[in-house]
């Protein structure tokens, strides 16, 4: 009789990044992306001081994934309206499709709405962030210069984006900005 095992479940556990984190949330970005722009961009949003949360995934005490979300605004008639932009996303290759990015993604929209934020922001995958409730409808009235199909929203409190029509402004650090 053959006997074979398989690992379906990681001692995956979920926290809030701290600063002696950051070469290690590095690494894994960069492995990740297999390039240094997001790792760049996380930088970049630290200076800035427009980081709002960020965590870290961690297998028996080693950083495997890492997640971001800065504030961002949407752009209205009536003025600006509050919002939080995800991104970075990032697992390193040895331990995705594993549930760490699943988990990174579930923990921090639970943290934000215990924060009282209300709408959250990717550009991503058309496949993946959907399972998390993101949808390129929700973002349908929110101009923004991403094809449509990968630029989707989240209302995190019912209703936050009815009525909200405008153009999405990212942290400066995103290079996004015509005028910047």
């Amino acid at each position: 009789m053959k006997s074979h095992t398989v690992e379906t479940q990681l001692r995956l556990r979920v926290r809030d990044e701290q600063p002696h984190d950051r070469d290690q949330v590095r690494i894994v970005n960069e492995a990740a992306f297999e390039r240094s722009d997001e790792a760049d961009l996380i930088d970049r949003l630290r200076d800035e001081g427009v980081v709002l949360a960020s965590f870290v995934a961690e297998v028996d005490g080693k950083i495997v994934g890492h997640i971001l979300f800065s504030r961002m605004t949407v752009e209205t008639a009536h003025g600006p309206v509050a919002a939080v932009s995800l991104a970075p996303m990032a697992v390193h290759p040895d331990y995705q499709r594993r549930q760490a990015g699943s988990s990174l993604v579930r923990h921090g929209l639970t943290e934000l709405r215990a924060r009282g934020e209300r709408i959250v922001i990717v550009l991503g995958h058309k496949d993946y962030y959907p399972r998390f409730g993101f949808s390129p409808e929700k973002a349908r009235d929110l101009a923004s210069p991403f094809p449509p199909e990968a630029f989707m929203a989240l209302e995190l409190e019912d209703g936050a984006l009815d009525g909200i029509r405008g153009e999405v402004r990212y942290a400066a650090a995103f290079g996004l900005d015509a005028n910047g």
